[in-house]
């Protein structure tokens, strides 16, 4: 099984958002942390605190193309920059889009018609767009509705960011309401950080099995945000991959890659 995890970040400076690291994360770091943990690759996320992680995560690409690739962002309140979509997949491993609305500013971005121009260009361009949307999940199956050719992720759950335990997974119904999209998909993502047990972190077992049960191996796509972490990156692995009795190992395989690989069209 080849391990590929589906959120990471790279930054050299920056003001960082809480709960991640303070310190930089650069890629040699990277390297060493996803050689000891047993992960082959990673889906880069550029992270916004950082001016020069969209130049980082390219650099990542051109040296170890087939470890890593980018989910990057055009600036939604630049509109003269929305004509870079069209060649967007040109730069060296980029794939797609991710977008997380974490200023104030931003939070209005999904509904106030500032996205409307997005959602039919990526489906045209077959660019599929990650979305830190917890905080609107039924506006994501509308959309995934009206443009049924884009392929959309949903990001860590989900949840309810800001929470723990059951507060954190309070919207997991509306998540699980999503799966009749065929073109939404869901990444479990940073999910130590959302409960309170310890390793192995039991209580996420529901919540796999939950998420598995509605959308599948095909569009259930494992991975960490390690520098959020609260374990090691090894811990992160193992576990998922060895205390999910109910996962059959084709189905892991797919989950802790190779689902995330076809959904975003990696070719590897």
């Amino acid at each position: 099984m080849q391990i590929i995890d589906a959120q990471i970040h790279l930054w050299s400076k920056g003001t960082v958002v809480p709960p991640h690291r303070t310190t930089p994360y650069r890629l040699d770091e990277a390297l060493r942390d996803m050689d000891a943990a047993g992960v082959y690759g990673a889906l880069i996320h550029p992270p916004s605190w950082d001016p020069d992680s969209h130049a980082l995560a390219i650099e990542a690409c051109q040296l170890h193309g087939q470890r890593f690739a980018i989910l990057g962002r055009i600036p939604l309140d630049q509109p003269q920059r929305r004509g870079e979509i069209e060649t967007w997949r040109q730069q060296p491993g980029m794939l797609g889009l991710r977008y997380t609305f974490l200023q104030p500013h931003m939070k209005s971005w999904p509904t106030d018609g500032t996205m409307d121009w997005l959602w039919p260009a990526a489906e045209r361009l077959g660019l599929p767009i990650a979305l830190l949307a917890g905080e609107f999940l039924p506006l994501i199956g509308r959309i995934g509705e009206r443009h049924p050719g884009l392929r959309l992720i949903v990001d860590h759950f989900g949840v309810a960011r800001g929470n723990k335990d059951e507060a954190a997974f309070v919207t997991m119904p509306q998540l699980l309401a999503l799966a009749k999209h065929p073109n939404i998909a869901v990444k479990v993502t940073g999910g130590p950080q959302y409960v309170t047990d310890p390793y192995p972190f039991k209580s996420l077992q529901p919540r796999y099995k939950a998420i598995y049960d509605a959308f599948g191996p095909e569009r259930m796509f494992w991975g960490t945000d390690i520098t959020r972490m609260p374990c090691s990156w090894r811990e992160c692995v193992t576990a998922f991959a060895e205390h999910q009795p109910w996962l059959s190992e084709r189905d892991k395989s797919l989950v802790m890659g190779q689902a995330l690989a076809d959904w975003i069209g990696w070719k590897r």
